[in-house]
């Protein structure tokens, strides 16, 4: 009765704090894992020869949820999954989400006074339950059986979905173990999405150098040449279109995959937010990768790094965006030490990851002959972002200020524009400084005074002499 009462409480309170939609995948998570509880207590009886109802763990009744389009349920029926598929998820999920109900599995063998071996899992610091491997999803499916386990074998390979697309990462703690010694767990990127259907975003950090960049602007907004915004459109067209060269028109035994272009010219010229707007105008997130957190002082922690930010971008459909590339990228050094050894070594896996590399690479450069030649054949396209002429500043300036806080009648915008050289970053700055003065000052349009000496000041920040 007290448990009852309490899964009435339980009940209740989620009920008042989740959507209604959450609601019902918290009911089906609820019985997706008592059945995996009962899977568990079903293997260890017959595993033990104890008395139990069934005579295998497929007769275990799976839960109904083809009615529902909650998270998880919508994950299980999309991609088709089997009973055994659907079990070692389940197991994988439960450490997030119901760790206790893996305690069973911790029990020890009185005649050894140790745990049972072939019930797999290891404990980890940090966290008080146990953390199942795939030797614990092995048990579950086949026992002690070697035919079956031979038959579940494709389920820890790269053959099953799940893990081909990084659900679960297979993962050993030492090198040289078993297979089945990996950690058997869903990849934090995945749990918000089972759990919540929320979308994943990699948190960027010294094991992750890597960062989404977003924008609020749209193609309208990105002031380029012709010839740039034409290449720019070839890049759209690939992402939206190369699927079908690729598959539907039989090209794929010929040509690559992914698609890696070169944007160089000076800075503030747009090449981060031509990045940003493809992402958005395409519907895949765009990562750009912070060079100076990838080269590690210890030998191999560059290329696992790396590696964690491809996997994950081949996984999600990201657009990879290198800013300063050839601060990497560049003429690599004479070895005349076991530094630039080891440098160009993390240079060429990364050259290798980034030619491998299915989906969209774009690597940024002040300039283009500071790209390593043997690389820069690799490109599908070179797109240069040069300094806007007169035109294009004047555009840029007519659109950059707010209309609750305009320019002075008296300022001529397209004087302005002949008088000043600079890019489109450097007039951002400008607008920030002046509409920020305006409103400090409560005015009530920014002054030509106010308006040319922020330019001034950004002209002499980059070395500019003004007469």
């Amino acid at each position: 009765m007290m448990i009852q009462t309490e899964t009435i409480a339980q009940t209740t309170m989620l009920k008042q704090v989740l959507r209604p939609e959450l609601q019902q995948n918290a009911a089906i998570l609820e019985a997706e894992l008592l059945w995996l509880y009962e899977v568990i207590t079903t293997r260890i009886a017959l595993y033990f020869e104890h008395e139990t109802s069934y005579t295998s763990i497929r007769d275990i009744p799976l839960p109904d949820i083809s009615a529902y389009n909650t998270p998880y349920a919508s994950f299980v029926k999309n991609n088709a999954l089997n009973f055994e598929e659907r079990l070692v998820l389940i197991l994988a999920l439960a450490p997030h989400i119901k760790p206790e109900l893996l305690d069973i599995l911790s029990s020890k063998n009185k005649d050894y006074d140790r745990r049972f071996s072939e019930f797999g899992g290891l404990f980890l610091e940090g966290h008080t339950g146990l953390i199942p491997t795939a030797a614990t999803a092995m048990f579950l499916l086949a026992g002690d059986h070697l035919r079956k386990r031979l038959q579940y074998h494709y389920l820890f390979t790269n053959d099953f979905m799940i893990i081909r697309r990084g659900i679960i990462t297979i993962n050993t703690i030492k090198n040289n173990t078993p297979l089945l010694s990996s950690i058997w767990m869903v990849a934090p990127e995945y749990v918000e999405l089972l759990l919540n259907g929320k979308s994943y975003q990699a948190a960027y950090s010294p094991d992750f150098p890597a960062q989404q960049i977003q924008t609020k602007l749209s193609w309208e907004d990105l002031i380029v040449s012709r010839s740039t915004a034409h290449s720019l459109q070839e890049i759209r067209d690939w992402v939206m279109h190369g699927q079908v060269v690729l598959q539907d028109l039989d090209l794929g035994k010929r040509l690559k995959p992914g698609y890696k272009s070169l944007f160089y010219g000076p800075p503030g010229t747009g090449k981060s937010m031509a990045a940003a707007l493809l992402g958005k105008s395409t519907g895949k997130p765009v990562y750009r990768i912070d060079l100076s957190m990838t080269v590690s002082k210890y030998i191999g922690e560059t290329e696992k790094n790396l590696a964690k930010v491809f996997d994950q971008a081949e996984h999600h459909d990201w657009i990879l965006f290198f800013d300063e590339a050839d601060s990497l990228f560049g003429q690599r050094t004479q070895v005349s030490s076991a530094n630039d050894r080891y440098g160009n070594q993390e240079i060429g896996y990364l050259l290798q990851r980034i030619e491998d590399f299915p989906g969209i690479v774009i690597l940024a450069s002040n300039l283009k002959d500071n790209i390593d030649e043997a690389f820069t054949r690799r490109f599908q396209s070179m797109v240069e972002f040069t300094m806007p002429g007169v035109e294009q500043r004047y555009t840029l300036w007519d659109q950059s200020f707010s209309d609750k806080l305009p320019l002075d009648p008296g300022i001529d915008l397209w004087q302005i524009a002949e008088k000043y050289e600079l890019s489109g970053g450097l007039m951002m700055n400008v607008v920030r400084k002046c509409t920020l003065q305006a409103v400090a000052n409560a005015q009530p349009s920014i002054s030509k005074p106010c308006l040319e000496t922020a330019i001034q000041q950004e002209l002499q920040k980059e070395g500019v002499i003004l007469s």
